[in-house]
């Protein structure tokens, strides 16, 4: 009953994020609605059939910040800027069947996606949670660390790209010293706080799928390899791979 009334209000964001993009000619906004999605389904869940408990509002509060903020993030870099390369290059590629394909490939994969990966303040929020454990405040430092991490990263490359001098330039400085994808390492790290938060409520183990996945489609799939393909022929990007880590960070002088 819980996951069906999720899917419902998920396929309903997607589906209509995809008749917007069809008038805006930008399927790319589907990166905006994203982090809504969950912020939806951890607000549904909490409202509906939570105890309020400590742990249900710490996790829905978590997954608050990080949509909204991510959301916003997203649409403030996308404004002027039109489709995204990614959406572009598909739009010529599937042709006729572009907005068939467009609806179940982007919007109905991400809102499954969204559904999987929210499992953890799913299963806390309508479950008892039980009493406060070590593993509520380990979660929370390691979710803390990589929000830092996710948004600093974002504030230094955005104003990397204001600067009208660092045009066609790599960003090499910040956090994108230690690692090229600070962001995602960020990312990751959120997530696999959020999943140690789940694990003090009833079942909170079979929540494992969810940092796997987005750990996955980062680093195997969505994420890294895109970014690492579009740059693979600069070669102020070659030079900065070469003494830069791929993710994980390492703090060098």
């Amino acid at each position: 009953m819980v996951i069906l009334s999720c899917a419902t209000i998920v396929l309903f964001l997607m589906t209509f994020v995809f008749f917007v993009a069809q008038i805006l000619k930008d399927n790319s906004i589907v990166d905006i609605a994203w982090g809504l999605g969950f912020v939806f389904v951890a607000v549904f869940t909490l409202v509906g059939f939570s105890d309020l408990q400590y742990r249900q509002i710490l996790i829905t509060l978590l997954i608050l910040i990080w949509g909204l903020r991510l959301s916003l993030h997203i649409l403030l870099r996308k404004r002027g800027q039109g489709e995204d390369y990614r959406y572009r290059s598909w739009r010529k590629e599937w042709g006729k069947y572009f907005p068939v394909k467009s609806y179940f490939n982007i919007f109905v994969l991400q809102g499954i996606l969204i559904l999987v990966i929210s499992l953890p303040v799913v299963l806390v929020n309508t479950t008892l949670s039980g009493q406060d454990t070590w593993l509520d405040a380990a979660g929370l430092v390691i979710w803390s660390l990589g929000f830092v991490f996710e948004f600093l990263s974002d504030w230094q490359l955005s104003s990397f790209k204001k600067d009208p001098h660092n045009k066609g330039k790599i960003m090499d400085k910040g956090l994108w010293k230690w690692s090229r994808h600070p962001n995602y390492f960020g990312e990751i790290t959120m997530w696999w706080g959020i999943f140690i938060i789940a694990l003090s409520s009833p079942y909170g183990i079979f929540s494992l799928i969810s940092p796997l996945l987005i750990t996955n489609l980062i680093i195997f799939y969505s994420g890294i390899p895109l970014l690492e393909k579009k740059y693979k022929d600069n070669e102020e990007f070659k030079s900065y791979a070469k003494k830069t880590p791929i993710l994980l960070p390492r703090i060098s002088r």
